[in-house]
């Protein structure tokens, strides 16, 4: 799956990645030998991998597929630690508040970087001042996915479909404010379809209930729906990327069905404290530039539909900078609040 860009998200938001980059030379350069001395010596013990999810979702698999490559490279073991809760509010509030030494890492994703600043008018963190990027970890396309009862199998008969339902037609996603919403209000805004939300505690409960024909579709990420396709229980109209996707293929993407430009991802990067030295980050950083790239990692990520995003912290920040002003949008227009 290729980005339209050199890397999603570059050609966008120039001034924010050159102001990135600039500080990144600055923090390198009055760096104290002191600092670098002990970078150097880095890490001294095991390192903490907070997941703001419970375990054996995507975001869990992702951590585990590269904690073991990521802590034998540098020498110590990386333990993940799941803090799940509340739009993963209590885990990046957790990691923001953690001593800034690169012992404490933090998966932060679609909703803890762009999504919940426009969602929360009071969050115990900062999605920009309290985290410094370590890189982006992957992305997950989202697929419009039906009931096999609903009579579409393509984006112009879903939509025939759903315009015929007077009352409106209802959608699940795994919770309020997840990328999985937000690409259906986005999916809203441009069909101006009627929809009702209908959120669950999770992708799971979700997919099942749309599997199970109590609501009658969704936007669900490939690795949470991959076995649901793939067994027939759920059918995909189309895939929410510009191109077609590896292990997807037979799934056309909405845009080339009419939908022009739409993309909705749920991606995930790594971030440390503010205040992490800049040559502990550029350890954390190479060592997971090289996990990424394994071929293990590389399969395992293909099987559930994953693309993998190794690049640089300054990359991440312009990425998540992108994202925020996109998904900020959509929760204007929408209306979406959750406090």
């Amino acid at each position: 799956m290729q980005s339209s860009a050199a890397f999603p998200g570059e050609g966008v938001g120039q001034n924010f990645l050159i102001c990135v980059k600039r500080c990144w030379v600055g923090l390198a350069l009055t760096a104290t030998a002191a600092t670098t001395a002990w970078a150097q010596t880095y890490p001294t013990r095991s390192i903490e991998w907070v997941v703001p999810y419970p375990a054996g979702g995507g975001s869990d698999v992702v951590a585990r597929s590269l904690s073991e490559l990521m802590g034998s490279a540098l020498g110590q073991s990386i333990i993940v630690s799941n803090k799940p809760g509340a739009a993963t509010n209590i885990g990046a509030s957790y990691a923001a508040r953690a001593k800034a030494d690169g012992y404490t890492l933090l998966t932060a994703d679609t909703a803890t970087l762009a999504a919940n600043p426009a969602l929360y008018s009071n969050l115990n963190y900062s999605a920009e001042k309290d985290f410094v990027p370590v890189g982006l970890l992957a992305r997950f396309p989202m697929v419009l996915v039906v009931n096999p009862a609903v009579p579409a199998t393509n984006l112009k008969e879903f939509l025939a479909w759903a315009k015929s339902q007077t009352a409106g037609v209802s959608y699940a996603s795994p919770g309020a404010g997840s990328p999985h919403h937000l690409t259906a209000e986005l999916f809203r805004g441009l069909t101006g379809l009627s929809l009702v939300h209908v959120p669950y505690r999770g992708a799971a409960p979700a997919v099942q209930d749309v599997a199970g024909g109590q609501v009658p579709f969704m936007f669900v990420d490939t690795a949470a729906g991959m076995s649901f396709i793939q067994s027939g229980r759920l059918r995909a109209i189309g895939i929410a990327s510009l191109t077609r996707v590896k292990n997807f293929e037979g799934i056309p993407t909405l845009t080339e069905q009419g939908l022009k430009g739409f993309e909705a991802f749920a991606w995930q990067g790594l971030v440390a404290p503010t205040g992490t030295p800049p040559d502990v980050i550029l350890a954390i950083n190479k060592a997971l530039v090289n996990a990424l790239d394994t071929t293990s990692v590389k399969a395992r990520f293909q099987v559930l539909g994953l693309e993998a995003l190794p690049g640089t912290p300054a990359q991440m920040a312009s990425y998540a900078g992108v994202e925020r002003e996109k998904w900020a949008q959509v929760i204007r227009t929408s209306g979406i609040k959750l406090d």
